[in-house]
């Protein structure tokens, strides 16, 4: 009897034991401000003018989420996290509707590193985007459209990702979406790699992202829905017209380097939609374009913490496009050039409130045709010339 009472009493206690070894943790992001834009034209109204307006999630995207992690034995865990993604001014779900838009995965992790299956960030996201002002202090300073996704405007669904440990500073991922058509194997199929490198001062990434029918597989919140040519992202005059891309490809590069309280960043990106060709049926816009117009992106930043409370940060990016072809006409449209100045502005009130100041001009520049200015997130203007300045709110819990 004794036995039996120490053995229940020992079990008891590796139970207790391996309980205190998992967690759940609730967390989240609200983010309000007040926005004046010079000139907007909302819904693509010819009226358009100045704007002041109430918006959610600039700073960072407000949000709710849970994570957890189960301590499994061995050096392995159960890693788990659901993410959603909603706007304050009127408590709509964001992401196109989707209940957790944000992140959605489940996966194992130990020494080999981690495996995740489910809606998650891809290598170019991990590695790359963490080097932009857009992703540090402003989503205002995302490049236009957020073409190259370095404001992780897109996420992947389907998808299986590995990530390796941090061997020395160096860490590398791999993604692969599952198109999931029966006899169609390529179809809405996303793969992506990328490595990273810290240590010390220096740090910098680079990645790859390849992606099928993007219109659905990458822009798209689901498998039968689109969004690059309606919702907030791809309202965008950039690449609004891009539907009947037959294949998407994005190659970026970025680095950092911190000398005492200033850090500079740099970052490149090459996008490219290949195929052109509105006979196919996966968009809503018919352009009447044909070929496979390329995007760079260039862009420098530099950030400054003045005291522990205050940090100023400047950014100037560019964005060149090719030409497109008209297939009626047979004549080649302009192409497209936007130059970008931001600034901001984050004051700390504790350690998880702060209030902040942003600002950005844009010059848009398309030869004859003309191209209209569109700061990413924003309304397109009338002109091609177009400036915000945002105050914000933001608190974490």
């Amino acid at each position: 009897m004794k036995k039996s009472l120490l053995a229940l009493a020992a079990l008891g206690a590796f139970a207790g034991a391996a309980h205190a070894q998992s967690s759940v943790t609730l967390y989240g992001v609200i983010d309000a401000g007040v926005n004046y834009v010079s000139s907007a034209q909302q819904k693509a109204s010819a009226n358009g003018g100045k704007q002041i307006s109430l918006t959610s999630g600039v700073m960072q995207g407000s949000r709710w989420g849970v994570r957890g992690t189960e301590n499994l034995g061995g050096g392995l865990k159960a890693i788990f996290t659901l993410e959603n993604g909603f706007s304050l001014n009127d408590g709509r779900l964001g992401q196109g509707g989707s209940e957790f838009g944000r992140q959605a995965f489940v996966g194992l992790s130990g020494d080999f590193g981690t495996v995740t299956v489910g809606r998650q960030y891809d290598p170019v996201s991990d590695f790359v985007s963490g080097f932009s002002a857009g992703s540090q202090w402003g989503t205002y300073a995302a490049h236009p459209g957020d073409i190259d996704n370095f404001n992780n405007s897109a996420r992947i669904n389907n998808s299986i990702k590995y990530t390796s440990p941090n061997n020395g500073g160096l860490t590398y991922s791999a993604l692969y979406s599952l198109g999931g058509f029966a006899g169609e194997f390529q179809k809405n199929r996303v793969w992506s790699i990328g490595a990273g490198y810290a240590n010390g001062p220096l740090a910098f990434g680079a990645a790859y992202l390849n992606a099928m029918n993007p219109n659905l597989s990458f822009y798209g919140n689901t498998e039968t829905e689109n969004t690059l040519n309606r919702g907030d992202f791809g309202k965008n005059s950039l690449i609004a017209g891009f539907s009947s891309a037959s294949a998407l490809e994005i190659v970026g590069v970025g680095g950092s380097y911190t000398f005492g309280p200033a850090t500079l960043g740099l970052t490149y990106s090459n996008v490219k939609l290949k195929d052109l060709n509105d006979s196919r049926s996966n968009g809503e816009m018919n352009t009447g374009y044909s070929g496979s117009p390329k995007f760079n992106n260039g862009e420098i930043n530099l950030a400054y913490q003045l005291t522990p409370a205050l940090k100023v940060g400047g950014a100037y990016s560019y964005t060149q496009g090719s030409s497109l072809k008209d297939e009626k006409t047979g004549e080649s449209a302009s192409k497209p050039k936007y130059h970008q100045v931001n600034l901001g502005a984050d004051y700390s009130l504790s350690k998880r409130t702060d209030v902040y100041m942003l600002g950005a001009y844009q010059k848009a520049n398309g030869g004859k045709v003309g191209t209209p200015a569109q700061i990413a997130g924003l309304d397109q203007a009338r002109n091609d010339r177009q400036a915000v300045v945002r105050v914000g709110l933001r608190h974490k819990f």
